[in-house]
């Protein structure tokens, strides 16, 4: 049997030599860590998988909605060092934690986090030889959440106090689990899971305290981000060829595509009002946001080309989006900074000036 990373990293056009559903997922073109990879299948497989139920068929994809030569944002100075930071007119409230890669190695990648203007920063995560990532915000926003690895092909999913710093492990299945998100009310966490069976990522969601997990039945995929109503669950999927998103009710029922864009990778956002959805597209170094109704018609691109941006989130409000791209040094492994720019396209800021990769920002209070 091939081995099932190496299998599923090639669906999604990822190498490296760990175990890292973040790029498959999030996209940055990063310099890969030196961790050996034993095979996974043999390091998973002796787990208890959850159950794999047969999906309900799905609706016909939808007929495309858009046409590339009318999604022109509006353009920015042609001199792109001139991105501003954020104005206090700006009126940005909230918190965004993300992905700090300080040490410049994927192993190393810390959990760290600032107030949405870009100032207050700080590293939260303090082990220095563990890779950390995937971070998103309670909805208290009194903790983090995310995924850390434990030991080869192993990552588990934990829960980070702001306010004391102390770190819960909620998961301990030895497997890889990806991509945590609490639901709106604080009481359920959705996250990816890979499944050694099936060779392919699952949606899970459990309690919040770790305990409960299953699969939501039939569903394959990755990213999950929660609707704002907390009952259905937006992800990444090939079950249908391409990559697309699809939402799904939390118990496997009403499964839908919902986009056609030609090349999605995964980390999408819902906004809190539930009208807009938002995710990235494009070839490796060319990828820009889109954003679209939330049932993925009037899709249009929402940041400047040539960013090779992705990884987007909704502010609080759903007035602005935070994202990672490379306009101060396209390129650049450690160019990637986080920047926000509203949903009408206009605005764009920088959050992040740093010689090492800010990435995979998450919005929260």
């Amino acid at each position: 049997m091939s081995n099932p990373l190496k299998r599923m990293m090639s669906k999604i056009g990822f190498v490296s030599t760990i175990v890292l559903p973040l790029f498959l997922i999030a996209g940055c073109n990063m310099s890969a860590a030196s961790t050996p990879t034993p095979d996974l299948f043999a390091t998973l497989q002796a787990s208890t998988p959850l159950t794999v139920s047969t999906p309900e068929p799905l609706e016909t994809p939808p007929t495309p909605n858009f046409d590339f030569a009318t999604m022109t944002p509006t353009a920015i100075p042609s001199d792109l060092t001139s991105i501003p930071s954020p104005y206090p007119a700006d009126g940005l409230t909230g918190h965004i934690v993300f992905t700090c890669q300080i040490f410049k190695v994927q192993a190393k990648n810390q959990i760290c986090i600032m107030n949405a203007d870009g100032t207050g920063f700080r590293r939260l995560t303090t082990d220095d030889s563990k890779q950390h990532f995937y971070p998103s915000l309670a909805p208290d926003g009194r903790s983090v959440l995310y995924s850390a690895f434990y030991e080869s092909n192993n990552y588990e999913l934990y829960k980070l106090d702001i306010i004391d710093g102390s770190v819960n492990r909620l998961t301990n299945t030895f497997a890889v689990e990806t991509a945590p998100e609490f639901s709106p009310d604080g009481k359920s966490i959705t996250y990816a899971r890979w499944n050694p069976t099936t060779e392919r990522f699952q949606i899970n969601i459990m309690d919040a305290n770790g305990s409960n997990a299953s699969n939501i039945p039939g569903v394959n995929g990755w990213d999950p981000t929660w609707s704002p109503d907390g009952k259905q669950i937006l992800f990444a999927s090939d079950q249908r060829g391409l990559v697309q998103l699809f939402t799904v009710r939390t118990d496997g029922k009403n499964m839908k595509v919902i986009t056609d864009l030609p090349a999605i990778r995964g980390r999408s956002d819902w906004s809190a009002d539930g009208q807009y959805i938002v995710t990235y597209s494009g070839p490796a170094w060319n990828r820009e946001l889109f954003i679209m109704n939330a049932d993925g018609s009037n899709a249009r691109q929402l940041t400047p080309s040539g960013g090779n941006s992705q990884g987007p989130s909704f502010s609080p409000d759903g007035k602005w989006v935070a994202f990672t791209a490379y306009f101060d040094s396209y390129g650049d492994d450690h160019g990637c900074e986080i920047y926000i720019i509203r949903i009408d396209g206009t605005d764009l800021r920088r959050l992040t000036n740093n010689d090492y990769c800010d990435y995979q920002p998450r919005w929260g209070p």
